[in-house]
């Protein structure tokens, strides 16, 4: 069976990436014909973030303006329905950077566990409200998906993986990638944002069409 790569750039805060990431699930169950290679690749939605995080109220209405979050929110709960998710923002209490937990996904790609660790972040920090920039969440994720828990507490510590994945969110930005989710099929077509699960079969089917 012919393997069609697809490239995900997105962040694990960004409530729209959790959005997209079920909706590419649903698009690749309906096309059988290929097998899938997908790699999650990292963005910051704010790097500015310190590493312990802050207050997300804070966050938020500093970030959008305490009047309008309950209608963000209103809308991503809507949203989520539809794709069988029930976002629970009012138990996310921390908005965290995200730096140590795109690290973990990065260590989970030779293992093919990095769709697993992906849904688990975006189900913690989104539907249980638990704080994925804190060190024992994510070395707590990493024991679930069998990974080498000695040898990820060790990475932590050391720093020589940042300036790879800083790397990679600075090709993103060089590419004009500027919001997430956005999806690359086969190396050649570009997706921008959660589009409809019918707008991601059409490109899967082209894009595998053309697997030489």
């Amino acid at each position: 069976m012919q393997k069609l790569e697809i490239d995900v750039i997105s962040d694990v805060v960004c409530p729209w990436c959790y959005l997209g990431k079920r909706k590419l699930d649903a698009a690749m169950k309906q096309v059988e014909a290929f097998a899938y290679d997908v790699r999650w690749r990292p963005f910051q939605l704010d790097p500015t973030i310190p590493p312990e995080g802050i207050a997300r109220s804070e966050y938020m209405s500093r970030k959008f303006g305490p009047e309008k979050i309950a209608a963000i929110h209103a809308r991503l709960e809507e949203a989520g329905q539809e794709e069988g998710l029930a976002f629970a923002f009012d138990k996310i209490t921390r908005s965290p950077n995200t730096l140590d937990a795109h690290r973990l996904i990065r260590w989970a790609q030779p293992s093919g566990k990095q769709s697993e660790i992906v849904e688990r972040l975006f189900n913690l920090y989104f539907v249980e409200g638990q704080d994925i920039g804190d060190r024992d969440v994510l070395i707590d994720i990493a024991k679930q998906a069998g990974l080498d828990v000695e040898l990820i507490t060790k990475l932590f510590v050391e720093s020589v993986d940042i300036v790879p994945v800083q790397e990679e969110m600075s090709t993103a930005a060089r590419m004009g990638i500027s919001g997430v989710p956005f999806f690359i099929f086969g190396g050649k077509y570009a997706v921008s944002g959660a589009q409809p699960v019918d707008a991601l079969v059409g490109v899967i089917w082209k894009a595998g069409s053309e697997l030489e």
